[in-house]
This record gives structure tokens, sequence and C-alpha cells, in this order.
């Protein structure tokens, strides 16, 4: 069987490839591929290069095994049906949706443990945001928002919106969105935001948060803070609007970026935590009680509460990938969720 996939060929230079497909080994599966959503932050980095050299694709996905280097190919966030099954594994299986951590293809041969069983409630559209859920129930994990915190949520792409999706969802003090592009803004409303602003709008140190206090901000500043903008620079905008003693969890992967961080002032006084997060592991204050399997059956619960597949702007088929990266790059506020389909 031919397959097609994406090949990272150079910076700005993708390239789709048919080659043959591998058939499953004794405990392996053939899936072929419904849908493949594209994490804009990560790939669009990625797309320009803009990756450290010499990093692992990432440590923890068998399928992502390697380093940067081209030619490379990249992806995580694969639905689809199991069409063959290995001996190792039952017939039973064929015509089962799955979710695999595997870069955009047609079809991939993988082992049965790498698999995520769909619940049969959960749609396509919606199962293909599940990495990102995950992400979004990972800060809300690592940050611990409490009961009447105010919280301040920077860059509202489709993680941001899925981070303000779970916090609307907590009986918060007061919850404000931040990000270049209205229709984005417009959603974080939609999803319990008492106000949702364009920080550029607000150059000068201060005013950012006058305008949020204005909103309901206390005036105490802000208890939480997460930055998910994929911007280092913005880090010093959130620090102007946190409180005494507060915290802020930086979910952005940077990348090659860098920013010049203003730490001589308000961060210097009022006692600031800041903690990366990143979903491929759990806080180890949790893991007495949590492990990936339980953080799963919230991360389903909450696709089938949400359905971000409603969010999806742009469906297009593998062929037109260089497309998409450059729109991505170029043109990100024409593109919310753009998503390979494969039917």
């Amino acid at each position: 069987m031919k397959r097609q996939v994406l090949v990272h060929r150079s910076v700005r230079k993708v390239e789709v490839v048919e080659e043959d497909c591998p058939s499953p080994a004794e405990n392996e599966v053939l899936v072929q591929t419904r849908f493949s959503g594209i994490s804009a932050g990560t790939e669009a980095m990625i797309y320009q290069g803009l990756f450290p050299e010499h990093l692992s694709l990432d440590e923890n996905l068998a399928a992502l095994r390697g380093e940067f280097q081209y030619p490379f190919r990249y992806g995580y966030c694969c639905v689809g049906e199991i069409i063959e099954c290995g001996k190792g594994i039952s017939p039973a299986w064929l015509g089962r949706r799955v979710f695999a951590f595997y870069p955009h293809a047609s079809h991939f041969t993988v082992s049965w443990d790498d698999l995520i069983l769909l619940p049969d409630t959960l749609r396509d559209e919606d199962a293909v945001f599940l990495p990102n859920m995950e992400t979004a129930v990972n800060f809300l994990q690592d940050g611990k928002p409490l009961l009447g915190e105010a919280v301040l949520v920077f860059g509202l792409g489709m993680v941001g919106l899925l981070t303000c999706a779970l916090l609307g969802q907590f009986p918060l003090g007061f919850l404000g969105g931040l990000d270049l592009f209205p229709y984005r803004r417009q959603i974080a409303l939609s999803l319990g935001a008492d106000i949702a602003l364009n920080p550029v709008e607000f150059p000068q140190t201060g005013l950012l948060r006058q305008a949020l206090e204005s909103a309901g901000l206390p005036n105490t500043g802000a208890d939480l803070v997460y930055e998910l903008s994929g911007n280092p620079e913005v880090i010093n905008q959130a620090i102007e609007v946190c409180g005494f003693n507060s915290r802020m969890i930086i979910g952005s992967w940077y990348g090659k970026k860098t920013a010049s961080l203003a730490l001589g002032g308000a961060f210097h006084r009022n006692r600031i935590s800041i903690s990366s997060s990143q979903v491929s592991t759990i806080d180890p204050s949790l893991i007495g009680r949590w492990d990936k399997r339980r953080r799963f059956e919230v991360v389903f619960e909450q696709l089938e509460k949400v359905k971000p597949g409603n969010w999806i702007s742009h469906l297009f088929p593998l062929s037109e990938a260089d497309q998409v990266f450059q729109w991505l790059v170029d043109s990100p506020e024409q593109v919310l969720q753009a998503v390979f389909t494969y039917r």
C-alpha cells in the first residue's frame, strides 16, 4: 500500500511524499487517517526553522524520535480508523476509531500501545484537539486556580481558548483574555471571559492594568497569569498585571526566540513565581493520584463538552500543506485552526 506523508525539507519548504506504507507487525495496526490537526504555534515555528539545533523532536513520543535536522517529519494530532491488524491483535478492533501522536500522513503503522481508543460519542472533529485539550488541562493542574481568584490568559490560539473554556467553568472572581485578533477575543468572551483585549493597544507601562481594573480586575492585580502567546516579549507585560505573590505559568514554546526581561521593578518586589508547564509530564505533586490515563478521562469529557471542532476554520487536503503553512506564518489572523483531511 502507498501512503502520503509530509516532510519538512528545509526552512519554509515542505513536501508531500508518496511511499510504501509498512505492513503491521505482530502487535501493530495499520491506521487510515481521517484528520490530522496542525498545532499552529509549534508547527509555524518549525516551518520557519526556529527550533533549537539538536533538540529532540519529542522524547516522549515513539513516532517523533530523532532530532530537528532536515529532512524530518512532524505532527502529533492524528484521528483515524484501524484497517488492518497484526497477528497479535484481535481482528475485532478493525474499524475502531483511534487517536495517535503521529506525524501528518494518510496511513501509518503503529504499535497498539501507542494508540488511544476514542469514545463512540466523540466526534472526529473534536478528537483531533486531544493534545490541545490535554495541554489546557495540564495548565490548570499546574496553575491550580482557586475560588474567587483573578486569572488572565495571554494568547488566545487554540490552546489559549481551550484554557479559557476550562477556566470559564471555575467560580473565579475575574477572567481576562488577551490576543491580537478580534475573532479570538470574541470566542474568549463567549467562553466566560469578563473582558478580552488587544495588548498591543496598551504600549505604555500601566495602561493595560488600568484597562483591566476598569473591567473588574482587583487593584491588587492578577493572582494567576498564563503566558500562551508564543511571544517571550509578552512576559514583561504579564509581569505588570501580576499581583503580589502571584503565579505565572508559561506554556509557550519559544524555540530560538528570546527577549530582554525587565526583572528589576515589579517582578523583584512582588515575589512573582514563574513556572514552565509542558504536557508530557504531570506535576510531581499530583502523581500520587494522577496519571495519563486519568487525565485523558478528563480530556474526553471536556472535548465533548466544549466541542472545539466547531472552531475549525480551514480544512485542507495534505497536498496543499505548503499553502497552509505559508498562511499560518504570513497571515495568522486568517487561520484560527487548520486541519488536514484525508477523506
